[in-house]
């Protein structure tokens, strides 16, 4: 219940200054351009940090969290909804800690072991970011759903209201800004993870990590870890405007 009425605050606060967050990136991006201005860079810094080089590695990057974080939701959302069902919810335990187990192995371990039974590329890096992001939508979802007053569910259905009109029309825009919450975890989980994805050939901001340490470039290194943090500052600003924007007025 703490953790609840924390979480509340928090967004409370955020809405209360939605300026913050891009003001913040804003600033980490002016102070790396101004860094690497006057940083006296060789040639191999000045190869890996040209701005098409950092521009073609945050379009993989955030394409990276687009396609996973898309399929977290298709997949997570109908699965909870399917275990709050009267039928399936003595299957909720077990889903939940099948979801908690890909969140509790390390993400370097699931990339290497997909790229050791399958192959490398996009698709292995997007099923890793996947099976770790896909808990917090899955619980929020039944959360969310659970946590519907009883008595609203029965008066929809005392109004000659079906099951799935009851479900559509009462409980899911009950439920959404539990569920939006759990979505916004998730897309900032897989910024971070995403960096790892260079290690399935998949690039990404982590391409950039990766380099800035194989050849020890602190320069490099910076870039990628500065532009990786500021991403998802940005992304963790528009998922919170989503947030507002799709919750159902009244809640």
């Amino acid at each position: 219940m703490s953790d609840l009425i924390e979480a509340k605050a928090e967004g409370a606060a955020a809405a209360g200054r939605p300026w913050v967050l891009p003001v913040v990136a804003t600033a980490l991006v002016a102070g790396l351009a101004v860094y690497l201005r006057t940083a006296p860079l060789d040639s191999i810094e000045t190869r890996l940090l040209d701005t098409d080089e950092i521009l073609a590695r945050t379009a993989e990057h955030i394409r990276l969290v687009a396609v996973s974080t898309v399929a977290v939701i298709a997949i997570a959302v109908p699965l909870g909804v399917l275990l709050t069902r009267r039928w399936a919810r003595v299957l909720g335990v077990p889903v939940l800690a099948v979801a908690s187990a890909g969140q509790a192995v390390p993400s370097i371990g699931v990339l290497v072991l997909l790229v050791i039974l399958f192959d490398t590329g996009f698709w292995m890096a997007v099923i890793a970011l996947v099976a770790y992001a896909a808990l917090p939508v899955l619980r929020n979802t039944m959360v969310g759903l659970r946590q519907v007053d009883r008595a609203t569910i029965d008066a929809g259905r005392g109004m000659g209201m079906s099951r799935r009109q009851v479900l559509v029309r009462i409980e899911l825009p009950l439920a959404v800004p539990v569920i939006l919450a759990g979505v916004r975890v998730a897309l900032i989980l897989n910024v971070g993870v995403a960096t790892l994805a260079t290690y399935t050939n998949a690039g990404g901001l982590g391409s950039l990590i990766e380099r800035g340490i194989v050849f020890n470039r602190m320069p490099v290194l910076l870039a990628g870890s500065v532009l990786t943090v500021t991403l998802a500052l940005f992304i963790d600003w528009f998922a919170g405007i989503g947030e507002r924007t799709l919750r159902p007025r009244g809640l």
